[in-house]
């Protein structure tokens, strides 16, 4: 590894919070890097899982300095997961990139050089991403450009290219925005004999963007007997705070949804965003790494934790009603990596799609690799976000599909991108938009 570089941050107390031994439960034995994304891709042990670890140890133990090469190193783990799954050794990853990465901030900080207040970072991944009514706000103009087809004049003439590189990159991910729904009721009730009360998690940048989906996950909700909750006074998972190391910001965020929701009355909180449902899940344990003292805080955030439930867990559980209206269509599944790694949940969303009359799904080669979406991270590693969007439309192309189905809004977005991009206009969707559609005896939109 090159370390001639400019820029260092003295150590410090760099990792000093993260237990010692989830370092050395790594025993090096490499088994994690053919799951790797970005090791698949470079080949470059200081970009694998446990070339990451022992970078981080060595910083720990100050016979390293956070140099700008470690950094990247660092910076360009995605947060998949998918080593957690190969690893024999059950090391959590997660719980050592994702507080390194916070004293990273910490220390930049301290050093006046604190990257989470960027324009980009103050204005658009925390001011506006995080908000439900501000996104929306922010895409009225969008919706108006895409009825226009405004938007791909633009971008035949090339106007887009004087937009600042990440707006570009944002204004690249818009999906096609489908008309403005509104609002979810706060109370929806069972269709046919009631089964369970629960809470329906919204999220941010979901809501803006994919409110479709949320009324899907909803009627499903309700023709499986579900008396559905939605509080007005929910908020942002936090998972964009955390993710880029501010992580007090993200716990104020998950206290506000703690108390949200009524957990004492309700069965189960539903989350349909792979990201938010592990972001939620693992609440307890990002209270532990950002405020290790405050024992009332946990235990909020645990009483919640244990009512979080992805919507294909959730159905499973409570045994789905099946569907009768045929869809005559071959799609293939992405698997989202915090739905499949972080959550390990992988047979339930293809279980329940199989209820559905006429679907044909066509496995998927590398399944669970990451598409390089990664919550922000397509914005800020566009170079290795966009070498492995490449690699999965490769791959969902050799199936031949109608449609692609995965359970993420970064996937959605991340994927039907790369699609249009190659000039495919393959329906990129959430399985609760296909359940939804079999539940109604409607036409799915293309």
């Amino acid at each position: 590894m090159d370390n001639n570089v400019t820029t260092t941050t003295t150590t410090g107390t760099l990792g000093s919070n993260i237990e010692y031994g989830k370092y050395l439960d790594c025993v090096h034995c490499g088994l994690c890097t053919a799951a790797c994304p970005t090791y698949l891709e470079t080949g470059d042990e200081n970009k694998s899982p446990r070339g990451r670890i022992y970078l981080m140890r060595a910083v720990t133990d100050g016979r390293l300095e956070l140099t700008d090469d470690v950094r990247e190193n660092l910076d360009t783990c995605l947060d998949c997961r998918s080593c957690e799954t190969a690893c024999p050794s059950g090391v959590q990853y997660g719980r050592l990139i994702e507080p390194f990465r916070m004293d990273m901030e910490h220390a930049d900080a301290a050093a006046g050089a604190d990257a989470s207040q960027s324009w980009f970072h103050k204005y658009v991944l925390y001011g506006l991403l995080t908000s439900r009514s501000k996104t929306r706000i922010a895409l009225f103009p969008a919706r108006i450009m895409q009825a226009l087809r405004l938007d791909r004049a633009m971008e035949a003439v090339g106007l887009t290219k004087l937009l600042p590189g990440k707006l570009q990159r944002m204004f690249k991910q818009l999906p096609r925005l489908q008309s403005n729904l509104p609002a979810l009721p706060e109370h929806l009730p069972a269709i046919g004999p009631p089964r369970a009360k629960v809470g329906l998690f919204l999220g941010c940048v979901a809501d803006a963007m994919f409110r479709q989906t949320h009324w899907a996950t909803a009627r499903v909700l309700q023709h499986n007997g579900c008396e559905v909750f939605i509080p007005r006074s929910q908020g942002c998972c936090g998972a964009m705070h955390y993710h880029s190391g501010a992580g007090e910001p993200a716990m104020e965020m998950a206290s506000q949804n703690a108390a949200a929701f009524d957990l004492d009355q309700l069965d189960a909180v539903i989350v349909n965003v792979a990201g938010c449902g592990a972001m939620l899940k693992d609440y307890p344990e990002i209270a532990h790494e950002v405020a290790s003292e405050d024992h009332a805080l946990r235990a909020t955030l645990e009483k919640l934790t244990a009512k979080i439930k992805d919507i294909s867990e959730f159905l499973a559980e409570l045994g789905p009603i099946a569907p009768q209206g045929e869809i005559k269509m071959r799609a293939t599944y992405h698997d989202a990596c915090h739905l499949c790694h972080a959550q390990q949940i992988r047979a339930q969303p293809r279980d329940l799609l199989g209820l559905i009359p006429g679907l044909e799904l066509v496995p998927l080669p590398e399944s669970e690799i990451c598409c390089g979406a990664a919550g922000s991270y397509n914005l800020t590693q566009p170079e290795m976000s966009d070498r492995l969007a490449k690699r999965k439309y490769e791959n969902i192309m050799s199936t031949q599909p109608d449609a692609v189905i995965t359970g993420n809004a970064g996937c959605l977005l991340q994927i039907q991108s790369e699609m249009r991009q190659a000039g495919h206009e393959i329906a990129v969707v959430h399985p609760m938009d296909l359940l939804d559609c079999s539940y109604r005896g409607v036409t799915p939109p293309g």
